[in-house]
């Protein structure tokens, strides 16, 4: 292919070459180039756009409106120089259409290799795992899908992108900890918990980072707060593992 072009969804969608980004102003244009985005390389049937973009009151004949809104995208496509004239960016296949590019080329791969990279890391090499997961998670311009998300497929796979975040973040910080960082992680860990509060790793983890502070009195307070919100939000009791951190923090377990 002539032109390389990449696709960010991790935030507003915005499309660019290496030189530049821009975004695209029209909604339907924006949630098609989308879909064909989350499946590189692979068919999306006409189906499953028109159900997308027009949900359970389509109109009278969808397949030409779908038609013309893909005449619209490569225009605009076109326009911002992302069209190679010799070989189209999307292509009509079968039943649908296709985006003609590799699986790099969209920033939601990227982050997810290199998420579980550095996941795998954490154990072994945690200055190396830190580094990738800092690295992943700054490709993040907001929440996935930002301007996009309405309709069911977009919407189901921004939910699954942002759960994966939240696991890159947590693993990053595991990784911190595994570095001797306990004392840089405690404001971050707080306010993650107080956003996530259903998150007990990160509650385990604060409990672990104030233990090796020296605050166990804190670390102690953490848990019988999280154990308060599971109770009274969730109807939950904390998890076995949660509950082994307190039993440790309060036998000073030399392991912490």
């Amino acid at each position: 292919m002539g032109i390389f072009v990449y696709i960010s969804i991790l935030g507003p969608l915005l499309i660019g070459d290496g030189q530049r980004t821009v975004g695209l102003r029209a909604k339907k244009i924006r949630v098609m180039l989308t879909m064909l985005a989350l499946n590189p390389g692979q068919v999306v049937a006409f189906d499953e756009l028109i159900d997308e973009l027009w949900g359970e009151v389509p109109l009278k004949n969808t397949r030409n409106a779908l038609q013309a809104n893909v005449k619209r995208m490569r225009k605009a496509l076109a326009e911002f120089g992302f069209e190679d004239p010799d070989q189209t960016l999307i292509r009509t296949v079968d039943n649908g259409y296709m985006l003609d590019v590799p699986e790099e080329a969209l920033d939601a791969h990227r982050f997810l290799r290199m998420a579980e990279k550095g996941a795998g890391l954490v154990g072994g090499r945690p200055y190396e795992a830190r580094d990738l997961l800092r690295q992943s998670l700054s490709m993040w311009r907001g929440p996935a899908l930002l301007d996009v998300s309405d309709g069911p497929r977009c919407r189901a796979v921004a939910l699954r992108l942002d759960e994966q975040r939240k696991t890159a973040r947590e693993d990053l910080i595991e990784a911190q900890l595994q570095a001797g960082e306990a004392g840089v992680v405690v404001a971050e860990l707080k306010q993650l918990l107080a956003q996530y509060p259903e998150r007990e790793r990160f509650s385990e983890q604060l409990m672990i980072a104030l233990y090796r502070c020296g605050r166990q009195s804190e670390a102690i307070d953490i848990f019988h707060r999280t154990r308060k919100w599971l109770d009274e939000e969730l109807g939950l009791k904390p998890s076995r593992r949660l509950h082994s951190t307190y039993q440790a923090i309060l036998m000073q377990d030399p392991s912490l």
